[in-house]
């Protein structure tokens, strides 16, 4: 079990659910943000997360040790990202075997917890298929544990290089959307980072792909209401790189497109119908229609894991309905208050943790294997198609 209370580096003592220890990970804008990571300890395996809650002020990691401590973390978004709960879930079923818990409850546990994010469940499913497998070899346990791991690391490196392949592909996009050479300004939602990916993420590897080149001119950063992922997560990251950036509450947004301050709007994704509706942060879709009506170009940036050829459209994506309170109380921010309450005692709140933007409002979706312009269910369906057989395909 882990410890009931640590102390950060900042040396507050912080309470923590029994099989959570809690250390502080220090102030390193130089390095490398690592989300999530797998240690070897002397009292058995843990799963070690960059509590993305306590951003930017601290950063603070949570050292989980079983599934509902997992299960907790992603629940209260302390790990989140379509791609990094694809590795937390994958690493979960690996912790589960590797404890001797029972992997088909765990699985189970992992897959309920954020129902939108398609990506969750296929990081199950791969980690429970390879524990299987090796059971049916010869039954032992720990070998089979091991096979689930192998699976949670192939997923990791798979990940990785598909962010590199997706921020190539996507700056090599908006080159041929806007060409000219000069500086771009590009409005994002939410956080698409390296916070949610294995490596620098989806839409944000291509802004950091177009700021390498030099054409980054401004990044423009939706708060991303109610909980603050750009504001906390994309400004932080951005600050970390250098990165020309500016921060803006999401209502704000159609001012700077009727200003014509905007080249580009680049969003992520945690499901992609088999249609090519997307659902993302709650926010996106109001962006796509602004974005359609001033002629933006919305760009849609997964991995190929996050397309789900199960959902036929947008109206069969499953919606997740987030708690009240984080609507009717300000966030809570260690050291910075927060927590009070906005709205009168009693307000009832309607929280959808995302909205679908439907496929005739996204100029192109952009995957590690290819990108789908104009976005049809034909198009996404022949990309699968060739993704599976290992060429990548641009759709006219």
């Amino acid at each position: 079990m882990g410890d009931r209370s640590a102390v950060p580096e900042s040396g507050a003592p912080t309470s923590a659910p029994p099989s959570v220890s809690v250390s502080g990970a220090g102030a390193r804008p130089e390095a490398g943000v690592s989300s999530l990571r797998w240690e070897e300890r002397p009292e058995g395996p843990v799963l070690v997360l960059l509590d993305q809650t306590r951003l930017p002020l601290e950063e603070v990691e949570l050292v989980c040790t079983d599934v509902p401590a997992l299960v907790e973390a992603i629940r209260t978004l302390a790990v989140r990202g379509a791609p990094l709960l694809g590795l937390a879930g994958a690493y979960g079923v690996a912790l589960a075997a590797a404890r001797g818990f029972d992997v088909e409850e765990a699985a189970g546990m992992l897959e309920r917890s954020r129902p939108t994010a398609v990506n969750l469940g296929h990081g199950v499913r791969l980690a429970v298929q390879a524990y299987r497998a090796g059971l049916r070899a010869d039954g032992d346990g720990a070998r089979a544990a091991a096979a689930a791991l192998e699976a949670a690391r192939t997923l990791h490196r798979e990940d990785a290089g598909a962010s590199a392949r997706m921020a190539r592909r996507g700056a090599e996009l908006l080159d041929e959307l806007l060409p000219g050479g000069g500086g771009l300004r590009i409005l994002t939602h939410c956080n698409t980072g390296a916070l949610v990916s294995g490596g620098e993420g989806t839409a944000l590897a291509v802004v950091m792909e177009v700021h390498r080149a030099g054409r980054l001119r401004r990044l423009w950063v939706d708060e991303t209401r109610p909980l603050l992922q750009g504001a906390r997560l994309t400004a932080y990251e951005a600050a970390r790189h250098g990165m020309p950036y500016s921060l803006l509450t999401d209502n704000a947004a159609g001012s700077l497109f009727s200003a014509g301050e905007v080249d580009a709007v680049l969003i992520g994704a945690d499901r992609i119908a088999a249609d090519g509706s997307t659902a993302n942060k709650i926010g996106s879709y109001p962006l796509a229609v602004l974005a359609k009506y001033h002629k933006v170009p919305f760009v849609v940036v997964a991995p190929m894991t996050t397309v789900d050829p199960e959902t036929p459209d947008g109206a069969s994506i499953e919606v997740e309905q987030r708690a009240g309170h984080e609507v009717t109380d300000a966030p809570s921010l260690p050291g910075a208050g927060g927590g009070f309450a906005v709205a009168p005692p009693g307000t009832q709140a309607y929280n959808p943790a995302f909205d679908v933007t439907p496929p005739e409002l996204i100029t192109a979706i952009v995957t590690e294997e290819g990108v789908v312009s104009p976005v049809t269910r034909d198009a996404l369906g022949e990309l699968r198609t060739r993704s599976r057989s290992g060429n990548g395909m641009m759709s006219a």
